[in-house]
């Protein structure tokens, strides 16, 4: 039998792994699992397409449904480039505060989920408790949909799923969706005193960034429904992060390449985002190829997060909410994997310890206070779950 271990030393050793997004997290997995088989709770991996990365679940307790999915990420973002004052894969305790990458997002409460599991055990669950651990959550949410889908087929149905993202323990209804395209203007050189002749990447691409900037003016000056309103910002953004392209300053530019990104408020449609911006897309390639026919622009879709909706008699919201007493309407504009739960059929709400303004930040933290918050309303829900 595995030893028993309090949330913090489990948040010690998750912490110890840098899972950094670009790179395997199959150490880490492998402790989980063996943490897990140690108390006779068999965990199942669901691997991406390289085989070199994997998520975990699990089903502590009965095999019936109505259980609570506890459900967090193992990836973290990097820390190259920031300046810490400790090593950031080490927990290091001042004044009340634990740092380290992934202290708050979210390895804190994979631990204190983790931890949960020997008193789970030792409790008399009418329904189980569930363990949902995913990768690639930090790069678009890729890894949680397989999980999903095979928690779906091969476990009893849970009636909530808690994504315990940091809220400050506040129970979060609703998130925006996103999407992403990688965008390659491939333009046509010459040089710049013929530019009429050549095709600018840079200057065509110039247009997609122009026509987000457009709809951005428009959505700020909507009158937002009253879901959107209760966003910061209460609207669609349309937002472009990197750009790279050109060759000389006297050559019109071969590549242009750029990222665009959008966070839809629940109420509008991604899809409909995606068709307006291949609209537009069009009509630039056809200018372009009017010049130039070898010309193009392609797309490259690199995720898409489902928005998170309010649902009306929601399940795990009423979970949450009956332990935490936290009877507030909460939204975020970042997407979550709580979204692709619900699209899966779960009901699903975020309630997690510490704040996500720490989040990705050097010298990243959560605080005991909320850490301990966050292991009490594990507690609760384990004893939820012998009622």
């Amino acid at each position: 039998m595995s030893q028993v271990l309090t949330a913090r030393e489990i948040m010690k050793k998750l912490v110890s792994f840098p899972t950094v997004s670009h790179v395997s997290n199959l150490e880490l997995i492998d402790w989980v699992e063996e943490y897990l088989a140690g108390f006779g709770v068999k965990s199942t991996r669901v691997y991406d397409a390289t085989g070199q990365k994997a998520s975990l679940y699990a089903n502590v307790g009965p095999m019936v449904e109505g259980g609570v999915i506890l459900s967090g990420h193992t990836d973290v973002v990097p820390v190259e480039g920031q300046a810490w004052d400790t090593d950031p894969f080490t927990v290091t305790e001042k004044n009340g505060l634990l740092y380290g990458r992934g202290t708050c997002d979210m390895k804190g409460f994979d631990a204190i989920a983790l931890a949960a599991v020997p008193l789970a055990l030792e409790s008399n669950l009418k329904r189980p408790l569930q363990i949902a651990l995913s990768y690639d959550e930090e790069v678009g949410c890729l890894g949680a949909p397989d999980m999903i889908n095979k928690m779906s087929e091969f476990l009893p149905k849970a009636e909530a799923a808690i994504i315990g993202e940091p809220s400050m323990m506040k129970t979060v209804t609703a998130h925006k969706g996103g999407t992403g395209f990688h965008t390659h203007v491939k333009g046509f050189e010459v040089h710049s005193s013929l530019m009429h002749t050549g095709v600018n990447a840079i200057m065509f691409g110039a247009k997609l960034i122009e026509w987000a900037n457009e709809m951005n003016v428009i959505n700020m000056a909507k009158e937002p429904g009253p879901l959107a309103a209760r966003f910061v910002p209460p609207f669609t953004t349309v937002h472009v992060g990197e750009i790279s392209g050109g060759t000389a300053h006297n050559i019109t530019a071969k590549d242009c390449e750029f990222g665009v990104d959008f966070r839809a408020v629940p109420e509008e449609k991604l899809s409909d985002w995606c068709n307006a911006f291949r609209a537009k897309v069009a009509e630039v390639e056809a200018e372009m190829q009017a010049i130039h026919p070898e010309t193009s622009i392609e797309l490259e879709q690199y995720f898409g997060i489902p928005g998170l909706q309010p649902e009306t008699d929601g399940r795990a919201e009423a979970v949450v909410r009956a332990i935490t007493g936290d009877n507030g309407e909460h939204v975020v504009s970042y997407g979550t994997e709580a979204g692709q739960f619900q699209e899966r059929g779960y009901s699903a709400v975020i309630c997690g310890p510490g704040n996500i303004e720490q989040a990705h930040q050097p010298n990243e933290f959560i605080s005991i206070e909320q850490f301990e918050a966050g292991q009490k309303f594990v507690g609760k829900v384990v004893q939820m779950l012998t009622e």
